[in-house]
């Protein structure tokens, strides 16, 4: 019976938690502000803690997991109304280097030491201080970069070019499944599908793993490959 009720509240953590996330928001890791982060592990701890509560009453993390979902709903909208708030909580944006110049000041506060922020420059791919015009450390602890004007890439504009612009790949086929919104999406129908199956040797939307069409409504199939993996050819 004690293994039964962990399996049933692990289950029942495991769908709070994604409720939970789908009305907090679910912002990648690197998103999280400082008081997100505090709130996520602090709910995933007790989430983890009512999977095994076995004597405990169930109710008590179950709510202890609404207030911290709550409170960080309640942080999220305070701070859209009021910047002093957003600054308190969510944090500021910190000027590191600019223009030849490094703010110990902001290092200090940033708790950033330079050879750490040498090995940052360096896989973001600046191996040269003067190759940057300015870094800025960002509220969620990511640094920013704008590099000196010789050292950015090259874009279109800088040859008085104007390119068509590009339109993301869609897929309409994912594992032998017609996804039908996608397909409206590309301003096509199922029978301008049939037809372009049939022109590339495939009669059943089931035999095909994957299928996109692009900004130029040009078709790409990739059947089911039910060979052995890669790996055995080079035995």
């Amino acid at each position: 019976m004690s293994i039964l009720k962990i399996i049933i509240l692990s289950i029942s953590s495991i769908v709070e938690l994604f409720i939970l996330t789908k009305i907090m928001g679910n912002k990648e890791m690197s998103q999280l502000s400082m008081f997100d982060y505090i709130v996520s592990i602090t709910i995933g701890s007790i989430a983890a803690e009512m999977s095994t509560s076995l004597e405990d009453d169930f109710w008590q993390p179950v709510v202890a997991m609404l207030v911290y979902a709550i409170v960080s709903i309640l942080i999220s909208i305070l701070s859209s109304k009021s910047l002093k708030l957003r600054r308190g909580f969510l944090g500021t944006t910190l000027i590191l280097y600019d223009n030849g110049t490094l703010y110990n000041k902001n290092f200090k506060t940033a708790k950033l030491d330079i050879n750490e922020f040498l090995m940052l420059c360096r896989i973001n791919g600046y191996f040269n201080l003067s190759d940057i015009q300015t870094a800025l450390l960002e509220s969620n602890g990511k640094i920013s970069f704008l590099p000196k004007a010789e050292k950015r890439p090259t874009i279109t504009s800088d040859f008085n070019l104007n390119p068509s612009q590009d339109r993301i790949t869609v897929n309409v086929i994912l594992d032998g499944k017609l996804l039908q919104d996608n397909l409206d999406y590309t301003g096509n129908d199922y029978v301008w599908l049939q037809k372009e199956l049939v022109k590339q040797g495939f009669s059943d939307v089931k035999d095909i793993f994957l299928a996109t069409c692009d900004q130029n409504n040009c078709l790409s199939i990739y059947s089911k490959n039910n060979l052995q993996n890669k790996h055995d050819f080079f035995d």
